[in-house]
């Protein structure tokens, strides 16, 4: 039985090198001794080593997707250089500055020199390595070529977490000035509007229609605004919940935004960069296309696009070609389709597929920009509406006494 690895911890360390001058840093090492010894060998005299430690807000820093993309790479990157797999985690954790990060990749280390395979260790995290990423990497080491495995993981990781930012940032931006337009409005109506209605209270006339209307909404406001700002909460709460928990309502929810102008197409795009992605991907790694189609129906972030993957795995099952399967679902765009039935004849299936990602990662990515070329003017259009009306409905009375005088 492998002795269990020491837990490997970073140290700050101050000291002397050989001509007397002060130095200091950091230093990776499984207690002081070693890292003194480890300082000695390079010439300089320790005066002080302590262990680092945590920041008191990088401790709660998550792991995101796109650290372990990186992660995934610099490993490839280690193993086609010939480092080796223990030699390679120290070097890797040494450069993350996430505290979380460094644990992560140092209780994986520690799995792998206790004698268990890499993918076993991943296996034991699965909140951050999915059964995909597991099932590659063990592949890699099953056929010897971890390396290759490893650069095609960390590529398709890379690829995923940039086409949802892409989304994240086409959903982002009008719903974050939507927001701030609501505060603005609501910032009007509770501070400057009250001082336009005690000057209107002495013209003794009746006031305009819609300048009542936006008093009339101003003292709701005044009086009201936490019930209201606590029922949006409890709105927001409540959506968050259910999409949490009812399997119904995300599946609403992801055939409902489908279905949306211009975000729609976009979605639709994206799933359909994410399905070519993640099959070729896994096909390109040995994984057989039936296994490889279980892998897909997770990553593709749709119920419309998951139903229709299960129904190509059950038809390919059957013999059935995974073009011919993907045209009777009707949910897979035509050109799709056709790259597909070039790779199938060819035998570049993962080729044709990693076109068809290539291709709708792109026209995601243009989409979004026009999209955000698109919002830019409507929303500056919202946002002179509301304010707008508001200044104009205050200044309604005064425009109409001077007409009468």
């Amino acid at each position: 039985m492998a002795e269990k690895a020491l837990k490997t911890s970073f140290f700050t360390w101050e000291g002397t090198d050989r001509r007397g001058a002060k130095v200091k840093g950091e230093l990776s090492g499984q207690n002081p001794a070693l890292v003194k010894a480890q300082l000695r060998k390079q010439g300089i005299n320790p005066t002080r080593v302590r262990k680092k430690a945590a920041s008191l807000f990088g401790a709660g820093k998550k792991i995101k997707p796109m650290d372990i993309a990186l992660f995934t790479r610099q490993m490839a990157t280690m193993m086609k250089a010939g480092v080796p797999l223990l030699q390679a985690f120290d070097i890797i954790s040494e450069g993350f500055d996430n505290p979380n990060m460094r644990t992560l990749v140092d209780e994986v280390k520690q799995g792998v020199a206790a004698g268990n395979s890499f993918a076993s260790a991943l296996r034991k995290k699965p909140q951050y390595f999915d059964d995909l990423y597991c099932n590659l990497v063990d592949s890699g080491e099953q056929s010897g070529a971890l390396e290759n495995l490893l650069d095609r993981v960390a590529t398709y990781k890379e690829k995923t977490e940039a086409l949802k930012a892409k989304i994240k940032k086409a959903m982002t931006y009008p719903i974050a000035v939507v927001v701030v337009a609501i505060v603005v409005s609501a910032i009007l109506l509770i501070k400057v509007v009250p001082q336009f209605e005690s000057v209107f209270a002495n013209f003794g006339a009746e006031l305009p229609a819609f300048t009542q209307m936006v008093i009339n909404l101003s003292e709701t406001l005044q009086k009201s605004w936490y019930y209201v700002l606590f029922g949006m909460f409890v709105v927001a709460f409540t959506l968050k919940q259910a999409h949490q928990r009812s399997e119904k309502f995300r599946n609403w929810t992801d055939r409902t935004l489908l279905k949306l102008p211009i975000v729609g197409d976009i979605l639709y795009k994206s799933a359909v960069a994410r399905f070519a992605r993640t099959l070729s991907t896994t096909f390109a790694a040995g994984v057989p296309l039936v296994e490889a189609l279980d892998s897909v129906s997770g990553a593709t972030g749709n119920v419309v696009f998951r139903t229709a993957t299960e129904k190509v795995k059950a038809d390919v099952t059957t013999g059935m070609q995974l073009n011919f399967s993907m045209r009777t679902t009707g949910t897979f765009p035509t050109m799709a389709i056709q790259m597909t039935a070039i790779g199938e004849e060819s035998g570049a299936l993962d080729e044709m597929l990693d076109k068809v990602a290539s291709f709708y990662e792109a026209e995601v990515d243009n989409m979004v920009d026009s999209l955000t070329s698109l919002m830019e003017p409507l929303i500056m259009s919202v946002l002179g509406v509301l304010v707008g009306g508001l200044i104009i409905a205050m200044y309604l009375p005064i425009f109409q006494l001077g007409a009468v005088v």
